[in-house]
């Protein structure tokens, strides 16, 4: 394990080396310590689940750093939905999308994922750079919120290659979580975006 600061300019360019080797890093997001392989690498997401101790039926979230690696992971986006991703992104909205044929099985068994741009700017930089990361909180499954590097080295240890350290983050915030696979929206959990002002996007 490794632990550098985001500060640190070999930072970026060290977790995507990890990535490539089929590695898992742990950073700092606009809620919590996020644990990641890439989005298109089966190994390295099943060394996620296995450092978690979660179930392999739980699909994976996926977080992305700008709207142009949006359609290498879905199937389509409608237009409704991609004007409601440039209006609430980045921030606190989950959109579960059709899955593109890209995803490996691994990431998601189901038809559908969920994608999130996040809002801070470390996370979005490094995103761009890696593509797009599987992304699950970095502890073991229902253990602690780790809102810190050291929470992160507490639970999960060595199973991390790499671990970029920008002090501690705010907690836990739920995203609005949103079915917009189909031809309405349905909010799965609410967060703070509400279905009204989603809805006055998706209609306009």
């Amino acid at each position: 394990m490794n632990i550098l600061s985001t500060d640190n300019p070999l930072a970026i360019s060290s977790a995507m080396q990890v990535l490539q080797q089929d590695g898992l890093i742990a950073f700092p997001t606009d809620t919590i310590y996020g644990l990641a392989a890439s989005a298109f690498n089966p190994k390295g997401i099943l060394k996620i689940y296995a450092a978690k101790q979660r179930s392999e039926e739980k699909a994976l979230p996926i977080l992305i750093g700008d709207f142009s690696q949006l359609d290498s992971l879905v199937l389509f986006i409608r237009e409704p939905v991609r004007r409601i991703a440039e209006t609430f992104w980045p921030g606190a909205l989950t959109l579960i999308l059709p899955k593109g044929p890209n995803i490996p099985s691994e990431l998601s068994g189901y038809p559908t994922i969920g994608i999130r741009m996040p809002n801070f700017a470390f996370t979005l930089n490094l995103l761009q750079k890696t593509g797009p990361l599987a992304t699950t909180s970095a502890n073991i499954s229902d253990g602690p919120n780790p809102t810190s590097a050291e929470d992160v080295v507490a639970q999960l240890g060595e199973e991390v290659d790499l671990i970029l350290d920008g002090g501690p983050t705010p907690g836990p915030i739920a995203s609005t979580v949103v079915d917009a696979s189909g031809p309405s929206l349905k909010i799965l959990r609410e967060g703070p975006i509400t279905l009204v002002e989603l809805e006055s996007v998706f209609e306009e």
